[in-house]
């Protein structure tokens, strides 16, 4: 049984076209159904991560060779691919690994997935541009298709890219929200007579439904701080797994304590009170700068309507009579 040829916007939609398209949108519904059908338990995962955690810093002592245990673990026909390319050594590697993890992707596979993610794109890209131009504009010229194709496979390049900045620029807004009520309670915890491990842990497990972002570096903070010789860099890897001035003026702060052995308390304490008016001070920016944000949506759809209702029914009126 044939489709009938539809028409959108002036343009030919043919029967192959509409039955993608309709195929299209019903495996995104049934992808949006089952997650929302799904449960989520964020605890759980964030158990997996800190126990794989401990498990490679384990066998890293254990073995005391992580290049033999990389290539052990290099398993995959993707995997074979990047280190034939050699796209998994280097400091664009090391770099993009500290990216993923400050986006909360600390996967051993997940460079694994990026990379390939940024070699293939651009061939889908391109080929679905492609097979959009053949459908939708059949008569373009060759030289528009070849430029709409390109277009496509560079969207496609730079995808991963714009999508790794957007998860860690939303991640670093979280934690930077979540961090003064993390603070407090390391406050409260160090006045407990905590030590520094004892206290991320429970703050760790306190903020599990509340700041899950910022528990989860407090939490795999911890197992470091228990697994690696040397302390410092336990804590300068939860800086570095940031990359905010805030959390970093808190390791350099709890760098000292362990250093000098400074009261632990009072420094958090300021440094709370510290961010939660950093925090403040931006929301009454926030709200400075509403008045100048609402201008142009209340010129565009706010003065129309009203135009329309005060001056309306004059012209109406002013139309009845005219009429001859």
């Amino acid at each position: 049984m044939n489709l009938p040829h539809l028409t959108l916007g002036g343009l030919a939609l043919n029967d192959t076209t509409v039955a993608v398209l309709a195929g299209i949108l019903v495996f995104i519904s049934i992808l949006a159904l089952g997650n929302a059908l799904v449960p989520h338990d964020p605890m759980a995962s964030r158990l997996r991560n800190h126990q794989k955690r401990r498990e490679q810093l384990r066998t890293a002592f254990l073995s005391g060779n992580t290049v033999n245990d990389r290539k052990r673990a290099s398993v995959g026909a993707l995997k074979r691919l990047l280190d034939r390319m050699k796209l998994l050594r280097g400091d664009e590697a090391r770099k993009t690994s500290d990216q993923l993890a400050q986006a909360g992707w600390r996967s051993r596979d997940a460079i694994v997935i990026y990379l390939g993610l940024r070699l293939a794109l651009p061939f889908v890209g391109a080929l679905a541009g492609f097979f959009l131009l053949l459908s939708f504009m059949p008569e373009a010229t060759v030289t528009n298709k070849l430029l709409g194709v390109l277009v496509a496979g560079i969207v496609g390049g730079f995808a991963p890219v714009l999508g790794l900045r957007q998860a860690i620029k939303r991640r670093q807004t979280r934690l930077r929200r979540q961090l003064p009520d993390g603070l407090d309670l390391l406050v409260i915890c160090a006045e407990a007579g905590l030590s520094l491990d004892a206290a991320l842990t429970r703050v760790s497990r306190e903020l599990g439904l509340s700041a899950p972002d910022l528990a989860d570096e407090l939490g795999l903070t911890s197992v470091e701080l228990g697994f690696l010789p040397n302390r410092r860099q336990a804590l300068m890897n939860l800086a570095k797994r940031t990359e905010l001035p805030s959390i970093r003026g808190v390791v350099n702060t709890l760098v000292q304590t362990e250093r000098y052995g400074t009261p632990l308390a009072h420094s958090l304490r300021v440094l709370s009170a510290e961010f939660r008016e950093e925090r403040m001070l931006k929301a009454e920016e926030k709200a400075a700068k509403l008045p100048a944000t609402l201008t142009v949506p209340m010129i565009l759809f706010i003065l129309p309507t009203l135009f329309i209702v005060l001056i309306g029914p004059a012209i109406i009126q002013v139309m009845a009579t005219m009429k001859p």
